[in-house]
Protein backbone atom coordinates (compact mmCIF):
# COMPACT_ATOMS: atom_id res chain seq x y z
CA UNK A 1 0.00 0.00 0.00
CA UNK A 2 1.58 3.36 -1.00
CA UNK A 3 2.27 5.83 1.78
CA UNK A 4 0.04 8.94 1.95
CA UNK A 5 2.81 11.42 1.17
CA UNK A 6 0.64 14.56 1.41
CA UNK A 7 -0.22 13.69 5.02
CA UNK A 8 3.44 12.99 5.82
CA UNK A 9 4.46 16.29 4.26
CA UNK A 10 1.85 18.10 6.32
CA UNK A 11 3.14 16.54 9.54
CA UNK A 12 6.74 17.51 8.82
CA UNK A 13 5.70 21.03 7.81
CA UNK A 14 3.78 21.54 11.06
CA UNK A 15 6.77 20.37 13.10
CA UNK A 16 9.10 22.74 11.26
CA UNK A 17 6.63 25.60 11.72
CA UNK A 18 6.47 25.01 15.46
CA UNK A 19 10.25 24.88 15.84
CA UNK A 20 10.73 28.01 13.72
CA UNK A 21 8.19 29.96 15.80
CA UNK A 22 10.15 29.30 18.98
CA UNK A 23 13.71 29.69 17.64
CA UNK A 24 13.35 33.43 16.91
CA UNK A 25 11.62 34.32 20.17
CA UNK A 26 13.56 36.17 22.86
CA UNK A 27 12.69 37.57 26.25
CA UNK A 28 14.98 40.31 27.58
CA UNK A 29 13.57 39.99 31.11
CA UNK A 30 14.54 36.31 31.30
CA UNK A 31 17.92 36.94 29.68
CA UNK A 32 18.87 39.60 32.23
CA UNK A 33 17.42 37.61 35.14
CA UNK A 34 20.41 35.28 34.76
CA UNK A 35 22.72 38.20 35.54
CA UNK A 36 21.92 39.63 39.02
CA UNK A 37 24.34 42.53 38.56
CA UNK A 38 21.89 43.92 35.97
CA UNK A 39 18.76 43.56 38.13
CA UNK A 40 18.12 47.31 38.37
CA UNK A 41 18.41 47.78 34.61
CA UNK A 42 16.11 44.79 34.11
CA UNK A 43 13.56 46.22 36.55
CA UNK A 44 13.37 49.59 34.82
CA UNK A 45 13.04 48.02 31.38
CA UNK A 46 9.83 46.48 32.70
CA UNK A 47 8.64 49.60 34.54
CA UNK A 48 9.10 51.76 31.43
CA UNK A 49 7.50 49.10 29.17
CA UNK A 50 10.64 48.89 27.05
CA UNK A 51 10.97 45.18 27.78
CA UNK A 52 7.78 44.44 25.85
CA UNK A 53 8.96 46.62 22.95
CA UNK A 54 12.32 44.82 22.86
CA UNK A 55 10.63 41.42 22.85
CA UNK A 56 8.42 42.41 19.91
CA UNK A 57 11.35 43.33 17.68
CA UNK A 58 13.22 40.69 15.67
CA UNK A 59 16.57 42.51 15.35
CA UNK A 60 17.81 44.42 18.38
CA UNK A 61 20.90 45.27 20.44
CA UNK A 62 20.58 46.20 24.12
CA UNK A 63 23.37 48.24 25.71
CA UNK A 64 23.00 47.03 29.29
CA UNK A 65 24.03 48.97 32.41
CA UNK A 66 25.06 47.18 35.60
CA UNK A 67 23.64 48.18 38.96
CA UNK A 68 26.44 50.68 39.67
CA UNK A 69 25.91 52.45 36.34
CA UNK A 70 22.15 52.52 36.91
CA UNK A 71 22.69 54.11 40.34
CA UNK A 72 24.42 57.06 38.71
CA UNK A 73 21.54 57.41 36.25
CA UNK A 74 18.85 57.16 38.92
CA UNK A 75 20.62 59.80 41.02
CA UNK A 76 19.41 62.34 38.43
CA UNK A 77 15.87 61.68 39.74
CA UNK A 78 14.30 61.58 36.29
CA UNK A 79 10.58 60.87 35.97
CA UNK A 80 9.64 57.41 34.71
CA UNK A 81 8.63 58.95 31.37
CA UNK A 82 11.98 60.70 30.93
CA UNK A 83 13.80 57.58 32.11
CA UNK A 84 12.05 55.66 29.35
CA UNK A 85 13.54 58.04 26.76
CA UNK A 86 17.03 57.68 28.25
CA UNK A 87 16.87 53.88 28.38
CA UNK A 88 15.40 53.68 24.87
CA UNK A 89 18.60 55.44 23.71
CA UNK A 90 20.40 52.30 24.92
CA UNK A 91 18.40 50.02 22.61
CA UNK A 92 19.76 49.90 19.05
CA UNK A 93 17.38 48.85 16.29
CA UNK A 94 20.09 46.80 14.55
CA UNK A 95 22.17 43.76 15.47
CA UNK A 96 25.70 44.32 16.81
CA UNK A 97 27.56 41.28 18.06
CA UNK A 98 31.15 41.37 19.31
CA UNK A 99 32.57 40.54 15.89
CA UNK A 100 30.56 43.23 14.14
CA UNK A 101 31.70 45.86 16.65
CA UNK A 102 35.31 45.25 15.67
CA UNK A 103 34.57 45.16 11.93
CA UNK A 104 32.82 48.52 11.56
CA UNK A 105 33.48 50.09 8.16
CA UNK A 106 35.91 53.03 8.43
CA UNK A 107 36.00 52.46 12.18
CA UNK A 108 32.78 54.33 12.99
CA UNK A 109 29.05 53.94 12.44
CA UNK A 110 25.91 55.87 13.40
CA UNK A 111 22.88 53.74 14.19
CA UNK A 112 19.26 54.44 15.14
CA UNK A 113 17.79 53.65 18.55
CA UNK A 114 14.31 53.05 19.93
CA UNK A 115 14.34 56.67 21.15
CA UNK A 116 14.58 57.78 17.53
CA UNK A 117 11.90 55.26 16.51
CA UNK A 118 9.37 56.83 18.90
CA UNK A 119 9.36 60.07 16.89
CA UNK A 120 10.04 62.03 20.10
CA UNK A 121 13.71 62.58 19.30
CA UNK A 122 14.36 65.74 17.26
CA UNK A 123 17.17 65.90 14.72
CA UNK A 124 20.01 63.46 15.37
CA UNK A 125 19.32 63.02 19.08
CA UNK A 126 17.92 59.52 18.64
CA UNK A 127 21.14 58.14 17.11
CA UNK A 128 24.23 56.58 18.69
CA UNK A 129 27.77 56.76 17.34
CA UNK A 130 29.83 53.56 17.62
CA UNK A 131 33.59 53.92 17.18
CA UNK A 132 36.21 51.16 17.02
CA UNK A 133 39.19 52.61 18.94
CA UNK A 134 42.82 51.56 19.11
CA UNK A 135 43.73 48.67 21.37
CA UNK A 136 40.52 46.75 20.71
CA UNK A 137 38.24 49.17 22.56
CA UNK A 138 34.82 50.15 21.21
CA UNK A 139 33.20 53.43 22.29
CA UNK A 140 29.59 54.60 22.31
CA UNK A 141 28.23 58.15 22.40
CA UNK A 142 24.90 59.88 21.72
CA UNK A 143 25.03 61.67 18.38
CA UNK A 144 23.73 64.90 19.94
CA UNK A 145 26.50 65.04 22.57
CA UNK A 146 28.91 66.95 20.30
CA UNK A 147 31.04 63.92 19.55
CA UNK A 148 31.62 63.09 23.21
CA UNK A 149 32.27 59.42 23.94
CA UNK A 150 30.20 58.43 26.95
CA UNK A 151 30.91 54.75 27.39
CA UNK A 152 33.01 51.82 26.22
CA UNK A 153 32.15 48.21 25.50
CA UNK A 154 32.78 45.95 28.51
CA UNK A 155 31.58 42.48 27.55
CA UNK A 156 28.90 40.47 25.76
CA UNK A 157 26.15 38.95 27.90
CA UNK A 158 24.11 37.18 25.21
CA UNK A 159 24.33 36.97 21.43
CA UNK A 160 21.71 35.26 19.28
CA UNK A 161 23.03 36.18 15.82
CA UNK A 162 20.90 38.68 13.91
CA UNK A 163 18.10 38.39 16.49
CA UNK A 164 19.23 39.92 19.79
CA UNK A 165 22.54 40.96 21.30
CA UNK A 166 22.95 42.16 24.89
CA UNK A 167 26.21 44.04 25.49
CA UNK A 168 27.42 45.66 28.69
CA UNK A 169 28.73 49.23 28.41
CA UNK A 170 30.61 51.08 31.13
CA UNK A 171 28.19 53.95 31.86
CA UNK A 172 24.98 55.61 30.64
CA UNK A 173 24.86 57.51 27.35
CA UNK A 174 24.25 61.24 27.81
CA UNK A 175 21.70 63.10 25.70
CA UNK A 176 20.15 66.45 26.58
CA UNK A 177 17.11 65.65 24.46
CA UNK A 178 16.55 62.25 26.03
CA UNK A 179 16.88 63.71 29.53
CA UNK A 180 14.55 66.65 28.84
CA UNK A 181 11.53 66.64 31.20
CA UNK A 182 8.68 64.59 29.79
CA UNK A 183 5.15 65.30 31.00
CA UNK A 184 3.07 62.42 32.26
CA UNK A 185 0.20 61.53 29.94
CA UNK A 186 -3.33 62.45 30.93
CA UNK A 187 -5.21 59.22 31.61
CA UNK A 188 -9.01 59.32 31.78
CA UNK A 189 -10.20 55.77 32.44
CA UNK A 190 -13.77 56.08 31.18
CA UNK A 191 -12.71 58.02 28.07
CA UNK A 192 -10.15 55.33 27.22
CA UNK A 193 -12.69 52.55 27.75
CA UNK A 194 -15.32 54.27 25.59
CA UNK A 195 -13.02 54.37 22.57
CA UNK A 196 -11.73 50.81 22.77
CA UNK A 197 -14.74 48.49 22.66
CA UNK A 198 -15.57 48.87 26.35
CA UNK A 199 -18.17 51.63 26.15
CA UNK A 200 -20.88 49.56 27.83
CA UNK A 201 -18.63 48.92 30.84
CA UNK A 202 -17.63 52.60 30.91
CA UNK A 203 -21.30 53.65 30.91
CA UNK A 204 -21.98 51.37 33.89
CA UNK A 205 -19.06 52.88 35.81
CA UNK A 206 -20.38 56.40 35.25
CA UNK A 207 -24.03 55.55 35.96
CA UNK A 208 -23.18 53.80 39.25
CA UNK A 209 -20.64 56.40 40.38
CA UNK A 210 -17.93 53.72 40.58
CA UNK A 211 -15.83 55.63 38.04
CA UNK A 212 -14.66 58.05 40.74
CA UNK A 213 -12.90 55.22 42.61
CA UNK A 214 -11.19 54.11 39.41
CA UNK A 215 -10.06 57.65 38.59
CA UNK A 216 -8.76 58.23 42.14
CA UNK A 217 -6.48 55.18 41.87
CA UNK A 218 -4.87 55.92 38.50
CA UNK A 219 -1.89 57.92 39.77
CA UNK A 220 -0.88 55.22 42.24
CA UNK A 221 -1.27 52.43 39.69
CA UNK A 222 -4.41 50.76 38.33
CA UNK A 223 -5.24 47.59 36.40
CA UNK A 224 -8.71 47.33 34.85
CA UNK A 225 -10.35 44.18 33.47
CA UNK A 226 -13.03 45.23 31.01
CA UNK A 227 -15.75 42.86 29.75
CA UNK A 228 -16.39 43.75 26.11
CA UNK A 229 -19.60 45.42 24.96
CA UNK A 230 -21.07 42.12 23.76
CA UNK A 231 -20.36 40.48 27.12
CA UNK A 232 -21.92 43.36 29.09
CA UNK A 233 -25.00 43.42 26.88
CA UNK A 234 -25.56 39.71 27.51
CA UNK A 235 -25.12 40.17 31.25
CA UNK A 236 -27.53 43.12 31.65
CA UNK A 237 -30.62 41.08 32.72
CA UNK A 238 -28.68 39.79 35.72
CA UNK A 239 -27.03 43.16 36.42
CA UNK A 240 -30.38 44.99 36.56
CA UNK A 241 -31.54 42.73 39.40
CA UNK A 242 -28.63 43.76 41.65
CA UNK A 243 -29.08 46.46 44.29
CA UNK A 244 -27.18 49.75 43.85
CA UNK A 245 -24.43 48.79 46.38
CA UNK A 246 -24.07 45.37 44.76
CA UNK A 247 -23.65 46.98 41.34
CA UNK A 248 -20.86 49.20 42.67
CA UNK A 249 -19.12 46.21 44.32
CA UNK A 250 -19.38 44.17 41.12
CA UNK A 251 -17.85 46.97 39.03
CA UNK A 252 -15.07 47.69 41.54
CA UNK A 253 -14.29 43.96 41.44
CA UNK A 254 -12.94 44.57 37.91
CA UNK A 255 -10.09 46.79 39.13
CA UNK A 256 -6.79 46.15 40.95
CA UNK A 257 -5.22 49.13 42.78
CA UNK A 258 -1.75 48.50 41.35
CA UNK A 259 -0.22 48.47 37.89
CA UNK A 260 0.16 44.90 36.55
CA UNK A 261 1.62 44.47 33.06
CA UNK A 262 0.79 41.25 31.23
CA UNK A 263 4.28 39.96 31.98
CA UNK A 264 3.77 40.73 35.66
CA UNK A 265 0.47 38.83 35.68
CA UNK A 266 2.16 35.84 34.08
CA UNK A 267 4.90 35.75 36.71
CA UNK A 268 2.82 36.61 39.79
CA UNK A 269 0.08 33.97 39.73
CA UNK A 270 -2.01 33.91 42.88
CA UNK A 271 -4.72 35.73 44.79
CA UNK A 272 -5.31 39.40 43.94
CA UNK A 273 -7.27 41.94 46.01
CA UNK A 274 -9.47 44.36 44.09
CA UNK A 275 -10.96 47.83 44.45
CA UNK A 276 -13.97 46.12 46.05
CA UNK A 277 -11.92 44.43 48.79
CA UNK A 278 -13.08 45.69 52.20
CA UNK A 279 -12.32 43.86 55.42
CA UNK A 280 -14.30 40.63 55.69
CA UNK A 281 -15.62 41.13 52.16
CA UNK A 282 -12.54 39.84 50.38
CA UNK A 283 -13.73 40.31 46.80
CA UNK A 284 -10.53 38.70 45.50
CA UNK A 285 -9.77 36.36 42.62
CA UNK A 286 -6.90 34.16 41.46
CA UNK A 287 -4.67 34.90 38.48
CA UNK A 288 -3.41 31.86 36.58
CA UNK A 289 -1.61 31.38 33.29
CA UNK A 290 -1.01 28.51 30.90
CA UNK A 291 1.69 29.65 28.51
CA UNK A 292 0.56 32.94 27.02
CA UNK A 293 -3.06 32.60 28.19
CA UNK A 294 -3.92 34.43 31.43
CA UNK A 295 -7.13 33.60 33.30
CA UNK A 296 -8.94 35.13 36.28
CA UNK A 297 -10.66 32.60 38.55
CA UNK A 298 -13.35 33.80 40.98
CA UNK A 299 -14.60 30.45 42.39
CA UNK A 300 -17.78 31.18 40.43
CA UNK A 301 -16.50 31.73 36.92
CA UNK A 302 -13.24 31.88 34.99
CA UNK A 303 -12.53 34.73 32.58
CA UNK A 304 -9.72 34.96 30.04
CA UNK A 305 -7.75 38.05 29.06
CA UNK A 306 -8.34 38.43 25.33
CA UNK A 307 -6.50 41.66 24.55
CA UNK A 308 -4.88 44.85 25.84
CA UNK A 309 -6.82 48.11 25.50
CA UNK A 310 -4.20 50.41 27.04
CA UNK A 311 -0.81 49.83 28.64
CA UNK A 312 0.76 53.07 29.73
CA UNK A 313 2.00 53.07 33.29
CA UNK A 314 0.46 53.73 35.74
CA UNK A 315 -2.65 52.43 33.90
CA UNK A 316 -3.25 49.16 32.09
CA UNK A 317 -6.63 48.01 30.75
CA UNK A 318 -7.36 44.47 29.51
CA UNK A 319 -10.35 43.03 27.67
CA UNK A 320 -11.85 39.88 29.19
CA UNK A 321 -14.38 37.45 27.78
CA UNK A 322 -16.69 37.22 30.83
CA UNK A 323 -18.00 39.37 33.64
CA UNK A 324 -16.10 38.58 36.83
CA UNK A 325 -18.60 37.20 39.35
CA UNK A 326 -17.45 37.47 43.01
CA UNK A 327 -18.41 34.71 45.41
CA UNK A 328 -19.68 37.41 47.77
CA UNK A 329 -22.57 38.01 45.34
CA UNK A 330 -22.83 34.78 43.36
CA UNK A 331 -22.20 31.10 43.94
CA UNK A 332 -21.70 27.98 41.88
CA UNK A 333 -24.89 25.98 41.55
CA UNK A 334 -24.93 22.23 41.05
CA UNK A 335 -28.04 21.18 39.19
CA UNK A 336 -29.45 17.66 38.98
CA UNK A 337 -26.78 14.93 39.09
CA UNK A 338 -25.08 14.91 35.72
CA UNK A 339 -23.77 11.87 33.87
CA UNK A 340 -20.26 10.79 34.80
CA UNK A 341 -17.68 13.12 33.28
CA UNK A 342 -20.11 16.00 32.66
CA UNK A 343 -19.16 19.51 33.76
CA UNK A 344 -20.94 21.40 36.55
CA UNK A 345 -22.69 24.60 35.50
CA UNK A 346 -21.65 27.70 37.50
CA UNK A 347 -22.57 31.37 37.68
CA UNK A 348 -25.74 31.03 39.72
CA UNK A 349 -26.80 33.80 42.13
CA UNK A 350 -25.83 33.63 45.79
CA UNK A 351 -28.37 33.66 48.60
CA UNK A 352 -27.81 37.35 49.26
CA UNK A 353 -28.09 38.28 45.56
CA UNK A 354 -31.28 38.62 43.51
CA UNK A 355 -32.61 35.42 42.00
CA UNK A 356 -31.95 35.16 38.29
CA UNK A 357 -31.15 32.51 35.76
CA UNK A 358 -27.60 32.19 34.55
CA UNK A 359 -26.86 34.32 31.53
CA UNK A 360 -24.62 33.01 28.82
CA UNK A 361 -21.78 35.42 28.25
CA UNK A 362 -20.43 36.02 24.79
CA UNK A 363 -16.74 35.30 24.41
CA UNK A 364 -14.34 37.67 22.73
CA UNK A 365 -12.24 35.32 20.63
CA UNK A 366 -9.44 37.85 20.08
CA UNK A 367 -6.43 35.74 20.96
CA UNK A 368 -8.24 33.13 23.07
CA UNK A 369 -8.04 30.11 20.80
CA UNK A 370 -4.29 29.78 20.40
CA UNK A 371 -2.06 26.76 19.91
CA UNK A 372 1.40 27.31 21.30
CA UNK A 373 4.50 25.98 19.57
CA UNK A 374 4.97 23.07 21.96
CA UNK A 375 1.46 21.67 21.46
CA UNK A 376 1.71 22.15 17.72
CA UNK A 377 4.94 20.17 17.66
CA UNK A 378 3.39 17.31 19.68
CA UNK A 379 0.39 17.14 17.34
CA UNK A 380 2.64 17.17 14.29
CA UNK A 381 4.96 14.45 15.58
CA UNK A 382 2.02 12.28 16.63
CA UNK A 383 0.58 12.63 13.16
CA UNK A 384 3.97 11.78 11.64
CA UNK A 385 4.41 8.57 13.66
CA UNK A 386 0.82 7.57 12.93
CA UNK A 387 1.52 7.82 9.24
CA UNK A 388 4.70 5.74 9.54
CA UNK A 389 3.07 3.01 11.67
CA UNK A 390 0.01 2.50 9.55
CA UNK A 391 1.47 3.00 6.04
Amino acid sequence: MPRPLPLLTLAVSLALLASTATVNAHNITRILAKHPQFSTFNHYLTVTHLAAEINRRQTITVLALDNAAMSSLLSKQLSVYTLRNVLSLHVLVDYFGTRKLHQITNGTEVTATMFQATGSAPGSSGYVNITDLNGGKVAFGAEDSNGKIDAVYVKSLVEIPYNISVLQISQPLNSAEAEAPTAAPTLNVTAILSKQGCKAFSDLLIASGAHTTFEENVDGGLTVFCPTDAVINGFMPKYKNLTAPQKVSLLLYHGIPIYQSLQMLKTSNGVMNTLATNGANKYDFTVQNAGEVVTLETKVTTATITGTVKDEEPLVVYKINKVLLPRELFKAVQKAPAPKGAKVVADGPAADAPSDESVDQTADNNGVNKIDGGRLAVVALSLFYGVVMFS
